[in-house]
């Protein structure tokens, strides 16, 4: 057998260490991930108005085609302190994230073989690169469609007649941006997934084209539960959902394993 052969020329770059100096590099990286993520978090917050507005912009944007002066209201004291606060968090998260990952990296990688590090290390790369993609889709093309959608319900018929006027509050719009960035971008992870998966041997892409019809409604069902109840943004995420599920077919066919026709018995 060639399996000792292999194990030498892939060979693991890691010592022992006893569970507690284990605990000890675990506790290290954990804490670099935190002091991260606090740097990041007040960095954001001291930018947390700006980065309120360029959320808030594309609303801003339509409203100013209809000829209405853009606004957002509040109607607790606390109301828009806290939402800075969630503005802060959520841009935290972006910022820190390429350092949590890497201190994740280092811990986990001394433990793997050298192949292992090359196979999931793309993986590691793609995820935050497809999840601005999703990320930036709903930001430049979902949003102006769903606030314009949205928008179109007012009502300014005259004094005399009933005015049906958006008064939008700071809070529940920053839930339902973030709500929907989020749903983007975890959506977006899909090729990532299936991918992973076929490189384990859980799936396969004869599989996957074999349950292609029951992956399109599952995709109008993830977007039906993770959007709003419009048909804009549901058909703007189960759209790219299904794409994306036909590129995980093709990637999940590269990485997958071969099967051996004519080896020797």
């Amino acid at each position: 057998m060639s399996g000792d052969g292999s194990l030498k020329e892939d060979p693991i770059k890691d010592q022992a260490m006893p569970l507690l100096e284990h605990l000890v590099e675990l506790r290290r990286r954990l804490l670099w991930s935190a002091i991260a993520f606090a740097v990041a978090f007040l960095f954001c917050y001291h930018f947390s108005s700006r980065i309120y507005l360029f959320l808030a912009q594309p609303l801003a944007h339509i409203m100013r085609q209809k000829g209405e002066q853009p606004h957002l209201i509040y109607t607790a004291l606390y109301e828009a302190f806290f939402t800075y606060i969630k503005v802060a968090f959520f841009g935290a998260s972006f910022l820190s994230f390429p350092v949590v990952a890497t201190q994740a990296w280092i811990f986990v990688a001394p433990g793997l073989y050298r192949s292992e590090k090359r196979a999931f290390l793309p993986f590691l790369i793609a995820t935050p690169v497809l999840f601005l993609a999703g990320a930036a889709l709903a930001y430049y093309f979902v949003f102006p469609f769903a606030w314009r959608f949205f928008l179109s319900f007012q009502t300014n018929t005259g004094p005399d007649q009933l005015q049906i006027e958006l008064q939008a509050k700071v809070s529940e719009y920053l839930a339902l941006v973030m709500k929907l960035i989020m749903a983007f971008g975890i959506a977006f992870e899909l090729p990532v997934v299936l991918t992973l998966c076929a490189k384990v041997g859980l799936v396969t892409s004869a599989g996957l084209k074999k349950v292609r019809r029951y992956a399109y409604v599952g995709a109008f069902v993830v977007a039906a539960i993770l959007t709003p109840p419009d048909i804009i943004t549901q058909t703007g995420l189960a759209v790219p959902l299904i794409a994306l599920y036909e590129i995980s077919i093709f990637t999940a066919r590269l990485v997958e394993a071969k099967p051996v026709a004519d080896e020797d018995i």
